[in-house]
């Protein structure tokens, strides 16, 4: 394998052996602590902008299947890892960690420290970081980084979203609205054995999703999916933020991940961006007397003390740094989850949300 070099704006270069496929990249520094599921993480359209390093030591121990794509490509910038494995189970049909990354020319780099990494976020917040095969180059990719912008001073969210309207007709009693931030194949799903639901780009005024009909059904709930960057980006506070509070005054409405967010911003609460978020399969959450392991990828969270005349309540937190993992508000059918609670094998437990959500369609109410 040839040298590769991850290179953080503080001037720290970690060298170590290259894979993947061999390019220079750019993005925000983050760390994830699940053992597995890397494929579903990679492909996550949360992680767009960012580079991944992996704090399990081992990755690629098994072959990458179709079927746990979470949408249609690698959204990760670059991927680190202590070790990558070059012998991989054959218990799943599939691709190598080294080829699946090849094919959606993402690089990656093992042989580092991880550990060292993690502790350098942790300690000091997320930084900019770049992939480089070239040991020349660094010094110059150092000043480069000082000056570049941060992934999320970009619309994100519009770089990810679909592009027009897609009918997923189930013939279900009730039909939803899927507004895309940036959706997992797993929401989809999720919401595909509940309802028939009607997925829409992500600045789609209220009034069209209101007024919209499938097969002469109207919608009869709103979900708002997951997705990156900065909630209260000018983008998104101007085309997005006045839809929402619309939408929450019409219908029932159910939001995760950045969903959240952006419930508590349209309701006249404050979002702020978290030192080093939460990136993992193994975050604690305490809900109603009872703390569910959830998987979460997100690097802003609610204010809580924001939330105070907003007709919101915080009702979920993360046990680890007690901050805010959900939100619901007190008159209105309205609520949502900073985690991600789809019907997959490491979060079928908070799979109940969406069974809350159909209850919510049904019967107008939480």
């Amino acid at each position: 394998m040839a040298k590769s070099y991850l290179v953080l704006d503080d001037g720290t270069v970690y060298e170590g052996e290259s894979f993947g496929y061999e390019t220079e990249a750019f993005g925000e520094v983050v760390f994830t602590t699940e053992e597995c599921g890397y494929q579903k993480s990679l492909t996550d359209p949360s992680y767009k902008g960012n580079i991944v390093v992996m704090t399990f030591p081992l990755i690629g121990n098994y072959l990458i299947h179709d079927e746990w794509f979470q949408s249609d490509k690698v959204q990760a910038s670059a991927v680190i890892c202590k070790e990558y494995c070059t012998s991989p189970s054959t218990m799943y049909p599939g691709k190598t960690f080294d080829q699946f990354l090849k094919d959606h020319k993402i690089p990656g780099i093992t042989g580092v420290d991880t550990r060292d990494i993690t502790l350098r976020i942790r300690d000091n917040g997320v930084m900019m970081g770049a992939v480089t095969q070239d040991e020349k180059a660094i010094p110059e990719i150092v000043k480069k980084l000082k000056k570049m912008p941060r992934p999320d001073e970009s619309n994100l969210v519009a770089e990810v979203s679909r592009k027009s309207v897609k009918e997923f007709d189930e013939g279900k009693e009730d039909t939803v609205a899927l507004l895309d931030f940036g959706e997992t194949e797993a929401t989809v799903r999720a919401l595909r054995m509940r309802f028939n639901v009607v997925a829409f780009p992500y600045d789609t005024d209220a009034d069209t999703i209101i007024n919209y009909k499938l097969n002469g059904k109207n919608i009869k709930g709103v979900h708002l999916s997951n997705g990156p960057g900065n909630p209260a980006h000018p983008a998104i506070t101007e085309k997005v933020i006045p839809n929402v509070r619309k939408l929450a005054e019409k219908l029932p409405v159910f939001g995760i991940g950045l969903g959240c967010q952006l419930i508590a911003l349209a309701f006249g609460g404050k979002t702020y961006k978290m030192k080093f978020g939460h990136h993992g399969a193994n975050e604690p959450v305490l809900y109603e007397n009872r703390t569910y392991i959830t998987w979460q990828n997100h690097n802003y969270a609610v204010d809580e003390k924001s939330l105070e005349g907003t007709g919101l309540v915080a009702d979920q937190f993360n046990v680890n740094d007690k901050s805010v993992e959900g939100v619901r508000h007190t008159k209105l059918p309205v609520f949502a989850a900073q985690y991600q609670p789809e019907t997959t094998a490491e979060t079928w437990e908070t799979s109940i949300l969406f069974d809350k959500f159909a209850k919510a369609v049904k019967e107008g109410r939480l």
